[in-house]
């Protein structure tokens, strides 16, 4: 949770007069854990975010603003970016973005009910329905075989014996559920990572989904259970929340029977993504002696109850 790239006001000013926009405050954020974000002020009052995209390039951010303002379009509940005249600027050749400032509240897990998880399963399969009428995505970045590449290069470079252990038993997972996946389940525009701090609540309802940079063309059920996994989940799985979850969904899209019976195999792919990249993102970077700011045995945990069937009933047929 750091800024990663500084920048400076003058260099600001100089981005935001691609989106028309005169920049007079900057000021850095210490939130999310990809990007450097900052509030900027302008000149004619407007609060703004201002967004440097340290890991994707041009081609990657450009194709995320353009998915936000098409989602915007179709109706769908996200902090859409300011139109921008000509390219998309860059400092350090990071691309730099501006979106309003939404003044809204990231629920914390104690605050999480049945209720805000209907509401986000809703909002959720809105998205999913969005992608009939917008251009098709690509792979994205954290496919299984992003993922195990990530794994292979832990494997050849660490020499942490436990860490191997469980490096190599998340590869083995792969091996078994990325060629059980059914190549037709209905797909399109899925988020990815459609965790509490990628939803923006106002006045006990959803104000904006927020952060599409995982964004990616893939089977709609994973996504659901991604997100099931992030907002249903303590020391188990709350069946009564993932159930509201997974009737939100349904209410404005719902799921065919194949589904329903694909949700072992996707629900595994999508922990065994986070088990990686919490690996790689964050236990690799821990200090010694200190525990990782996210714990990748926590998505062991939901992988293990969802292959011993924790989510069939929240997606029993009616």
């Amino acid at each position: 949770m750091a800024l990663l790239t500084a920048l400076p006001l003058a260099a600001a000013r100089e981005l935001g007069r691609a989106y028309g926009v005169e920049l007079v405050e900057l000021s850095p954020l210490s939130l999310g854990s990809v990007n450097s974000n900052f509030r900027a002020v302008a000149a004619d009052g407007r609060v703004l975010f201002a967004r440097l995209y340290e890991e994707q390039g041009p081609v990657g951010a450009r194709a995320e603003l353009e998915l936000l303002h098409a989602l915007a379009r179709a109706g769908s509940k996200v902090a859409e970016p300011l139109a921008r005249t000509g390219e998309l600027p860059l400092h350090a050749g990071k691309p730099f973005a501006l979106f309003p400032w939404l003044e809204g509240e990231i629920l914390c897990l104690g605050r999480v009910s049945a209720d805000a998880c209907r509401r986000v399963g809703s909002a959720l399969a809105r998205v999913h329905l969005a992608s009939d009428g917008l251009p098709k995505l690509g792979p994205g970045r954290f496919g299984p075989p992003e993922m195990l590449a990530r794994l292979e290069r832990v494997e050849r470079e660490t020499a942490l014996a436990e860490l191997l252990v469980e490096v190599r038993r998340a590869r083995e997972l792969y091996g078994r559920f990325a060629p059980a996946r059914d190549p037709s389940l209905p797909s399109g525009i899925v988020h990815g990572d459609l965790f509490r701090d990628n939803v923006l609540w106002k006045n006990g309802d959803i104000l904006a989904l927020l952060d599409f940079e995982s964004a990616f063309h893939g089977p709609f059920v994973y996504d659901l259970c991604v997100t099931i996994a992030a907002w249903c989940y303590r020391d188990a799985f709350d069946v009564a929340q993932a159930r509201a979850m997974v009737e939100g969904y349904t209410a404005v899209r719902p799921l065919t029977a194949a589904e329903r019976v694909a949700v072992p195999v996707e629900g595994a792919l999508g922990c065994l993504r986070f088990v990686t990249s919490r690996i790689t993102d964050f236990e690799l970077r821990a200090a010694p002696g200190s525990p990782p700011i996210r714990d990748f045995r926590r998505f062991l945990a939901r992988l293990d109850a969802i292959t011993r069937g924790a989510l069939a009933p929240a997606f029993a047929a009616p």
